[in-house]
């Protein structure tokens, strides 16, 4: 039995949906061609001028009526196992003992309230987080829409072993064997669960994506206005790069075809990176903020029978992401945010930096647990500052969760007045801490203590 045929057994007999079994068959075909996912700079031309929201006008009833037919979807497959946490990142207290989950959902019962609109919001749960996140969802008995669910499931697939494509077996730890098929799997999930339909069905248009971890993309009226208004099937977020976004994808024009597309740094030949980090050659980085028709995704996804073609991302990994010396594996990926070049039509905007604050590390985290952002009552957050100062926190000491708040016991210092704050060393915060200009901690070799009241500068 071939690799491809024994992968297909092993979906089967786990429950998965055949749309995902045709499209994981897809990928494998063009993994066991020799496929790689790479986009060289010679196949493409930067996007250099997008539209701009602050050059958008739309008018209260267009914003009001455009809301109204939109959905919000959050993906929340992420464990945070990079912050060594085990069950939903989402479920993280951010500021309060508020939860990144908490935060959206007064995020969206703030745009009910404020625009009269029924909003639905539906999160997109792996195997990993459903069952926390929905238990967690229990408290919120004003958050369903009537006839519609809070959430459905990404699909699942197995690692293949890079010796033969095979899939991987894992006695110590089974689940081990299964990953998620990346975030482009929600074309997929959404017409496998039926959930587009019933979207379709309850008469709702348009859909707003983005990832739970950034609380940045909030439910937006005028967004949604100007989408409903171009009348494109599809529509991408772009912010301005900074020095703290050289590693994020961005949109390009592909040469051979003049479309649109997605290129993420998996996808980037090792030898030409300085050009995907230039901010000056792709001055536009790509938020995973989306919209899209959804009229338009069940069309093009019926008539391609589930498979959107999505570009390959080939991720090399081991079995067991902590123990280095368990056997490599590929896991066959895509990004929700190539699905930009399927569609004819399909535009982006570049919005403000407001849309974007991920919480990736633990030197985010901080940012937002301090007084750089205030939160409002509807869970939006607010930058108190004009500049967010940049955190480079010591990983040896900062990168797991627990170790981060066992060294800021009494929260964040204030950072309003900070350029920058380098942690270098083990040190623990005191409470009514400061931070002012460029500020460095360094390294003395002995765990340190930063008394109460004290001022970094």
């Amino acid at each position: 039995m071939s690799g491809l045929e024994q992968a297909r057994q092993k979906m089967t007999e786990a429950g998965v949906a055949p749309e995902a079994i045709e499209v994981f068959s897809h990928y494998y075909g063009q993994l066991e061609s020799g496929a790689t996912g790479l986009i060289p700079e010679d196949s493409i031309s930067p996007l250099t001028d997008p539209d701009k929201l602050s050059d958008v006008e739309i008018d209260a009833g267009s914003q009001q009526a455009a809301l109204a037919k939109t959905v919000i979807i959050k993906l929340n497959g992420g464990l945070g196992t990079s912050m060594g946490m085990e069950r939903a990142k989402s479920l993280l207290p951010v500021r309060d003992g508020r939860t990144f989950l908490d935060l959206i959902v007064s995020q969206v019962l703030g745009a009910r309230e404020s625009y009269g609109v029924g909003l639905p919001l539906l999160f997109m749960n792996s195997f990993r987080t459903r069952d926390d996140t929905l238990a967690a969802l229990e408290q919120c008995a004003d958050l369903a829409v009537e006839g519609l669910p809070l959430d459905f499931l990404q699909n699942r697939e197995p690692k293949l072993l890079t010796s033969d494509l095979t899939p991987v077996e894992w006695p110590a730890d089974p689940s081990l064997e299964w990953c998620p098929p990346g975030h482009g799997d929600l074309y997929t999930a959404l017409l496998a669960s039926g959930v587009l339909k019933t979207l379709l069905d309850a008469g709702y248009r348009y859909a707003s994506v983005s990832n739970s971890d950034n609380l940045g993309a909030a439910p937006n009226a005028e967004i949604a206005g100007w989408f409903a208004a171009s009348g494109a099937p599809y529509a991408a977020e772009l912010c301005r790069r900074t020095k703290a976004d050289l590693k994020g994808g961005h949109l390009a024009v592909r040469k051979s075809d003049g479309r649109l597309i997605l290129r993420d740094t998996a996808q980037t030949p090792a030898d030409q990176m300085d050009y995907f980090t230039d901010p000056d050659r792709h001055p536009f980085f790509h938020t995973n903020n989306l919209w899209f028709d959804l009229e338009v995704l069940y069309r093009t996804l019926v008539e391609r029978k589930g498979v959107l073609g999505l570009p390959l991302i080939k991720n090399v990994k081991t079995v067991d992401p902590t123990d280095s010396s368990s056997p490599e594996v590929v896991q066959i990926e895509c990004a929700m945010g190539a699905a930009i070049e399927v569609f004819d039509g399909a535009t982006a905007i570049v919005v403000g930096r407001e849309r974007f604050l991920p919480v990736k590390t633990t030197n985010d985290l901080l940012l937002l647990r301090s007084d750089s952002y205030t939160v409002g009552e509807d869970g939006t957050i607010n930058k108190a500052v004009d500049t967010v100062p940049l955190i480079d926190l010591d990983s040896r000491y900062y990168k797991k969760i627990h170790d981060f708040d066992a060294r800021f016991p009494a929260g964040a210092p204030s950072l309003v007045a900070a350029e920058s704050l380098t942690v270098k060393g083990d040190w623990t915060f005191g409470a009514d801490t400061r931070v002012e200009g460029a500020a460095e901690l360094s390294d003395d070799g002995e765990p340190q203590t930063i008394p109460d009241g004290s001022v970094i500068s």
